[in-house]
């Protein structure tokens, strides 16, 4: 008998601080090389989107996210992103647990953009733009108040969904344009990646840069003349340097590996952040296995601590 943790069971078993420092030891156990990730796979479904199969191995558990990417799934009245997670035991190969796939990408993803905020951003820096407000978006934001970011500006290229977000998280937070989010000192860009939405004319000192919406090939939020312009940094290179942010410039020789610094090494105290408080820097998350490892198993964990319940089946 193994749990089925659904869309809310998953958001509800994991709080936005627990997942950060998930993140936080996810990263910092694969530099380590103690957690191992195999490449993510893709596989299209030509004309419809895309399925990625993400396997990693840590603690004891083994995981395997099979997740998809359907632009088209709205117009048919379903969530662009769908998938399932699988958690194995790692010594018998036994199933543990079934986790709705779209719940632990939200929270990882939101979980890396205020760990990266921590690391990389200039001292003081609390001000938060928010360019796509669709579910990533609101989870980067609700991790980054959790961290202690905020107030902000929120941008969408749907107003409602901008003012909507900003009226849940309160306290300051307000919907505006895509200029006045990208003036903040912490802007995470959460959009589709089928159009830069960050220019080198929007680049400022101090400025730190999540962005995550570029999460396989042909897709870039900013363009190459400012991801150029920028200290560089990423989750892993082998990802990003084939299918995130920095493909294009990397492509076009305008970034090379040895000004690409990987997150994990940062935390890890084994390179360095941020030079100066002036430095504009910009972090590359293509979404990473060992993240989606731990959030699976922080939920896995608080449903066999009974914090929430989910139905089983008898496979």
């Amino acid at each position: 008998m193994i749990p089925v943790l659904r869309h809310d069971a998953v958001l509800a078993a994991v709080p936005a601080i627990e997942a950060i420092e998930r993140t936080r030891e996810a990263f910092l156990r694969h530099h380590a090389g103690e957690w191992t990730m195999p490449a993510k796979v893709y596989l299209r479904s030509e004309p419809y989107g895309d399925f990625r199969a993400m396997p990693a191995l840590g603690d004891g558990v083994a995981m395997l996210k099979w997740i998809s990417s359907f632009p088209g799934n709205p117009e048919r009245g379903l969530p662009t992103v769908l998938g399932v997670v699988v958690l194995s035991d790692a010594a018998t190969s036994e199933p543990l647990a079934l986790l709705d796939a779209r719940s632990v990408t939200a929270l990882r993803t939101g979980a890396v953009a205020a760990l990266a905020a921590d690391a990389l951003a200039r001292p003081g820096a609390r001000r938060v733009g928010i360019v796509g407000a669709g579910l990533h978006g609101a989870w980067a934001a609700r991790c980054l108040v959790a961290a202690g970011y905020g107030p902000g500006t929120c941008h969408d290229a749907r107003p409602d969904a901008a003012a909507a977000l900003a009226a849940e998280l309160g306290g300051g937070w307000r919907a505006g344009t895509r200029q006045e989010a990208l003036a903040c000192d912490v802007v995470c860009c959460v959009t589709p990646g089928a159009q830069p939405v960050v220019g080198v004319e929007d680049l400022h000192e101090g400025l730190h840069l999540n962005m995550l919406g570029a999460d396989g090939p042909g897709k870039a939020e900013a363009t190459i003349d400012a991801v150029a312009a920028c200290a560089v940094f990423c989750d892993e290179w082998e990802q990003a340097s084939h299918g995130g942010e920095l493909t294009g410039a990397v492509q076009a020789g305008r970034v090379s590996r040895e000004e690409v610094t990987e997150l994990g090494a940062v935390l890890a105290g084994d390179a360095p952040g941020r030079d100066v408080g002036e430095q504009v820097t910009l972090f590359d998350s293509t979404g990473l296995a060992i993240q989606d490892l731990a959030i699976a198993t922080a939920a896995f964990d608080a449903w066999r601590g009974g914090a929430v319940r989910a139905p089983t089946v008898d496979l």
